[in-house]
């Protein structure tokens, strides 16, 4: 496959590890969420790796990164963007696909991801 082709540009960062996952993270419940948020819920994930991931996300315009410095300590925070609500929605098709296929996995207790509290 072509370096150049759309799709192989969309995979090479869309296949790094976690990336799907912070993605799916961000829809569930509150519009913003912290770094430490984030930390908290994806156990194991290293603050270094969850750092790079967000950065790149940002640069791809999948998310939105915001600084709050009224208090401290200071709060950084981040959210989907338009874009990235609809690739949900793309995420959250390839689960159906996957459910329906039963592509080696245990059918989900929960149609609606951003209900999932695994």
């Amino acid at each position: 496959m072509d370096p150049a082709c759309t799709v192989y540009k969309t995979m090479d960062y869309l296949s790094k590890k976690w990336t799907v996952l912070i993605l799916l993270e961000l829809s569930k419940g509150e519009e913003w969420k912290r770094f430490s948020e984030l930390k908290t819920s994806m156990k194991e994930i290293t603050p270094k790796v969850l750092s790079e991931r967000l950065k790149e996300l940002e640069s791809e315009g999948l998310i939105e990164h915001r600084v709050d410095a009224s208090e401290f300590p200071v709060r950084s925070e981040y959210r989907l963007t338009e874009c990235s609500l609809e690739l949900i929605d793309i995420v959250r098709d390839i689960k159906m696909w996957a459910l329906k296929w039963k592509i080696e996995n245990e059918p989900c207790k929960l149609q609606n991801c951003r209900l999932c509290t695994l």
